[in-house]
């Protein structure tokens, strides 16, 4: 297969010094997103792979079956709210999915709010949402294309009925009510030169938050707090159950750390008009602590001080001095604790990561005792709904083969048994027929790696299997089993196997994992996910020109840095919205808080790491009879969290370096979406076209035939 690369323009006068290292950056002029030259850059490379892409044998059949089998009904779990209960549905294809409400869990359901209506191509998705506490006003969040650039909008629940507040400038952002209605505290960032729709690259900088008044302008918001010292600090605020503190949960960075400030509203006569009087309880970074709950001044958090797998302590505000803190639930010995809550103002749901599988309990609020166990398979949480003042509990369970069951939990019954609520059921796909194992591979330094795979029951592990193998490995971010239309499809018509490997940097087991896959340990996450490639071959599962690997934003970092240190391992290698160019990530959009997991190039030592691994900074020309797997990078104008720079810059680098090596067969491809952005909200049909071309491509460079 012979490819004729674009030949854009090189810059060799652009050459960066990173103390007292010369690094050429020739196409830096790609970091521009509106200039002409870029604009005709992204043309010519669509060019190149669209046609390539619907010429795919197998794309068509992918999109009609992939169509057909993303036509089933979803749902969330209902959400009590008063009388009434919320729901989000889509029946299928609807691009966005709509809210619902019943006047009794049984009731008859009714459109509440529906985001399909908002624009012609489903690019308006609803971010987040706030009820008052007398669920009289719902707070939504709405965002374009893809982008991370929130409108908060209001309305009045009975009707309902639009209000005319506009909140603008919103991005990171928290939405919490004061418990008398009559506002919400949120964030919001300055104004910025230029645009701010999501395309642009600058900094965010400075977020600062504001409390609205329910029916002003939103130039007449109040300042609540700012940090001007600290530019990168964002400031997440929550009112407590009880209405009567706010608490602001202040991080720099991604690190599970944050200070917790927090202020008593019965301390202010006139409510809140101005920048609010806080007290620093925790006025350091050494440790995460998130607010379960609080029964008058003794507040109950989850954290990981002294604890890397968490744990629940109470803190008494009356007695705030550290000796005097209580543990009122220890860190488990092995499973780490991946969240908390409190119900039924005496209970704490606890939901605990056991070897990548979640395990759900419930507490006593007062004592700390463990009641039960909530029955719940192989598989993970997708949804939980049940606050304080509920005296009921929902949850989702989903896995690689369970669309989603979802339990309901009555708990003023005498005896606490969790009812099937609702439950999918998919027309046409016997799930008895595969199966999901997890093995632990070791590593290149020994450490056993957790690795699900999923294959059809019964198949022959003599090498002839094309394998999928997905990883992160990042941020704390664990990858536990879940439903993917996409994966099925994989393994029931390509003859396909699916690998996602748990790999360090993650929050599988905890901080200690997060910690050993991060900064000057990133090549530890790389290591874990090539000897996953070597394990599924080594095991027979498959052979290397039929192995792809797979990830997006850090998870494309991941297989860019692959790719380049052992190209010879990989058929196929796809990166979504990748972090490519990591001596200079930090200087784009919200690029500076991933210094927490990356290191930063303005320092040496952390420069040393990054240029080691950087996907951009390391592309090279194999030895002889080696080339690099077929790659297809993805991206979108509208990424405004991994800007699209990254993959642009690593595309023309890779197709000058490597795509002009007589070698280099396989197609060095990428494929830049239209008003779309880093994935969230990103409409049904965008997914379905973005889906079958990935899959179709996998199919085409590596000769993989249909099979019914």
């Amino acid at each position: 297969m012979e490819f004729r690369y674009p030949e854009p323009e090189r810059d060799p006068s652009r050459v960066d010094d990173y103390h007292g290292n010369k690094v050429p950056d020739p196409y830096a002029w790609l970091e521009d997103p509106n200039s002409e030259q870029t604009k005709a850059f992204v043309e010519v490379q669509n060019k190149l792979t669209m046609p390539f892409l619907e010429k795919c044998q197998v794309r068509s059949r992918l999109k009609e079956c992939m169509t057909e089998l993303f036509d089933y009904p979803k749902y969330s779990c209902p959400c009590r709210k008063g009388k009434r209960y919320f729901y989000f549905h889509n029946s299928g294809l609807q691009d966005q999915y709509v809210l619902y409400v019943q006047d009794s869990l049984h009731g008859e359901p009714r459109v509440f709010l529906d985001p399909n209506q908002l624009s012609e191509d489903g690019t308006v998705a609803l971010k987040m949402m706030a009820f008052s506490d007398d669920n009289e006003y719902l707070a939504y969040g709405l965002s374009k294309s893809g982008s991370d650039w929130v409108t908060i909008k209001l309305l009045k629940v009975e009707g309902p009925e639009d209000l005319p507040d506009t909140l603008e400038k919103v991005k990171f952002s928290c939405l919490s009510w004061t418990h008398d209605g009559k506002g919400v505290i949120y964030n919001r960032y300055p104004e910025q030169e230029g645009c701010t729709d999501g395309t642009e690259t600058t900094s965010n900088l400075h977020q600062k938050l504001y409390y609205h008044v329910l029916g002003t302008d939103q130039s007449q918001d109040i300042l609540c707090a700012e940090f001007l010292d600290h530019p990168k600090w964002s400031g997440g605020a929550q009112v407590s159950d009880d209405g009567r503190y706010v608490w602001l949960s202040i991080r720099e960075g991604c690190q599970p750390k944050n200070r917790v400030w927090y202020c008593d509203l019965h301390q202010l006569p006139n409510g809140i008009t101005g920048l609010l009087p806080w007290v620093k309880l925790i006025d350091n970074f050494d440790a995460e602590y998130s607010y379960i709950t609080n029964e008058g001044t003794v507040f109950t958090f989850r954290t990981n001080l002294d604890a890397p797998r968490y744990r629940v302590i109470n803190i008494d505000l009356e007695q705030p001095a550290r000796s005097q803190w209580k543990e009122l639930i220890p860190q488990h010995q092995k499973d780490v604790l991946d969240w908390a809550t409190c119900v039924n103002y005496k209970y704490l749901v606890l939901n605990y990561l056991k070897d990548v599988k979640d395990v759900l309990q419930l507490y006593d609020l007062a004592t700390g005792d463990f009641l039960k166990d909530l029955p719940l398979d192989v598989g993970s949480i997708a949804g939980y709904s049940g606050r304080k003042k509920n005296t009921e509990i929902f949850y989702q369970f989903t896995s690689y083969l369970t669309p989603g069951i979802i339990y309901h939990c009555d708990l003023t019954k005498e005896i606490l048994e969790p009812k099937v609520f609702r439950e999918v059921e998919i027309k046409g796909f016997n799930f008895s027929e595969y199966q999901t194992v997890q093995v632990f591979y070791p590593s290149k330094d020994g450490t056993k790696i957790p690795m699900f795979i999923v294959h059809k029951k019964g198949i022959k592990r003599d090498g002839s299997h094309p394998v999928f193998l997905h990883g992160y490995g990042g941020f704390n971010h664990s990858l536990t089993p879940h439903y993917d239309v996409t994966n099925l499809i994989f393994i029931r018509h390509l003859g396909g196997v699916l690998a996602v490997a748990n790999i360090r940097g993650g929050g599988e087991y905890g901080e200690t994992w997060h910690q050993a896959g991060i900064l000057g340990n990133k090549q530890n996450g790389f290591d874990d996910f090539q000897c996953a490639a070597e394990y599924l071959v080594q095991e027979g599962f498959t052979r290397k020109e039929k192995l792809t690997i797979h990830g997006g934003s850090n998870g494309g970092l991941l297989v860019g840095a692959c790719v380049n240190q052992r190209p010879e391992l990989f058929g196929c290698a796809v990166a979504e919205v990748a972090v490519m160019d990591m001596l200079k990530f930090h200087k784009f959009t919200i690029g500076h808080a991933w210094t927490s997991d990356y290191g930063c190039s303005d320092k040496k030592e952390e420069f040393d790491w990054l240029f080691k691994y950087s996907p951009l900074h390391n592309i090279k020309v194999p030895e002889a009879g080696v080339q690099y797997p077929a790659m297809l990078l993805l991206t979108a104008d509208h990424d405004d969290r991994v800007v699209p720079l990254h993959s642009l810059k690593y595309i023309a680098t890779v197709q000058h370096m490597v795509g002009r090596s007589p070698n280099q067969k396989n197609p060095l491809l990428i494929r830049i979406d239209t008003k779309s952005g880093h994935g969230a909200g990103k409409p049904t049909t965008k997914v379905i076209e973005e889906e079958s071309d990935i899959i179709a491509f996998i199919a085409e460079t590596l000769q993989l035939s249909w099979v019914e």
